[in-house]
C-alpha cells in the first residue's frame, strides 16, 4: 500500500523556527567576542557557531548564557550531559552530520527552554523512553538519516506537547507506536518516508493514522504488507 499524500510546505515550519528564535533574541549577524571555545564562533546575541571544525568531542568552555549552538558537520560522539545541560537558556540545537550513537535519558534533562533539535545524519540505534521527555518547550524535532535507527520508544515523546514538526524519515524503522503521537496537541508535520516500514499486526495503528491525518505527513509514505 502506498500513500501519497499532498507535500508539506517547508515555508511554514522555517517561519516557526524563525520566529521562536527571534522571540528569544538568537537571530543575528556573527562576530568574535571574548569567553569562546576553541575554533568557534561567537555572537553578541549568545550564539555559538562550530560546525565544520573536525571537533571530535563537545566543545569545552562554553557561555553559560548560550541560546543557540551549532556544532553540526563535525565527529562529536557524545554529548556529555553534565556539560550540556549548564546551557538553560539554550533555545536551538543543532547537531546533525555527527558520530552520535545515543542520547541517554540525562542528556537533555535541564533544556526545558530548547524549541529547535536536529539529530539527523548520525548513527543513533535507538531512542529510550526518558530521552525527550524535559523538552517542555520542544517545537520542531530532526532525526533522519541514521541508518542504524531500528527503535523508539513507545513513549518517547509522550511529554513533548509543544511538539509541532516531527522527522523521522530516512532511518531504518519497521515499527512505530504511535500511542503517544496521536495524543500530541500541537502535532502537525510528521516525516517517516524512506523507513522500511513492514504494515503487520503490531503496526496496523500506523498504518490508520497515516490514511486519516493524510494532511499531516511530509512527502510520500510507503507501508509494506
Amino acid at each position: 500500500m502506498r500513500l501519497a499524500p499532498q507535500p508539506t510546505s517547508a515555508q511554514p515550519l522555517r517561519l516557526v523556527v524563525f520566529l521562536v528564535l527571534l522571540g528569544a533574541g538568537v537571530v543575528c549577524s556573527p562576530v568574535i567576542s571574548a569567553g569562546c571555545p576553541d575554533r568557534c564562533v561567537c555572537d553578541d546575541q549568545l550564539v555559538v557557531q562550530c560546525a565544520g571544525q573536525h571537533l571530535t568531542t563537545f566543545p569545552v568552555n562554553l557561555p553559560l548564557a548560550t541560546r543557540q549552538l551549532i556544532i553540526s558537520n563535525n565527529r562529536i560522539a557524545e554529548l556529555p550531559p553534565l556539560a550540556l545541560n549548564y546551557l538553560s537558556d539554550l533555545v536551538y540545537l543543532d547537531c546533525s552530520n555527527n558520530s552520535l550513537t545515543e542520547i541517554s535519558e540525562s542528556t537533555f534533562g535541564n533544556l526545558r527552554k530548547l524549541a529547535y533539535l536536529d539529530l539527523s545524519f548520525n548513527t543513533l540505534l535507538r531512542i529510550e523512553d526518558r530521552t525527550f521527555g524535559p523538552l517542555a518547550s520542544l517545537v520542531m524535532l530532526r532525526m533522519t538519516d541514521n541508518p542504524g535507527l531500528s527503535e523508539i520508544h513507545s513513549d518517547a515523546f509522550s511529554e513533548n506537547e509543544a511538539l509541532q514538526v516531527l522527522d523521522v524519515s530516512r532511518n531504518n524503522l519497521t515499527a512505530l507506536n504511535i500511542t503517544s503521537l496521536i495524543a500530541l496537541p500541537a502535532l502537525r508535520s510528521v516525516g517517516l518516508s524512506g523507513n522500511p516500514w513492514s504494515c503487520q499486526c503490531d503496526n496496523e495503528d500506523l498504518c490508520l493514522w497515516v490514511h486519516l491525518e493524510t494532511f499531516k505527513f511530509q512527502g510520500p509514505v510507503s507501508l509494506l504488507f
